[in-house]
């Protein structure tokens, strides 16, 4: 599976990303590196909470970020 996330500066400093195929599923860090990090706890979150398919699929996915 590949995940496409937009990512957009935020006014006060610092990054913020959504990722539109996950509706709610957004983020926010000081760096890109930090945004990517989170970025994937988010998904993974989103994941468990959003959709108990994929959920008890969750070790079958590979999860690839294009930012």
């Amino acid at each position: 599976m590949t995940i496409r996330a937009v990512v957009h500066k935020a006014e006060e400093g610092g990054f913020w990303a959504e990722v539109p195929a996950l509706p709610g599923c957004m983020t926010q860090a000081e760096t890109m590196d930090e945004l990517r990090a989170n970025l994937h706890e988010a998904v993974e979150l989103w994941l468990e909470a959003g959709s108990p398919q994929a959920a008890k699929n969750q070790e079958d996915q590979i999860l690839e970020f294009a930012v």
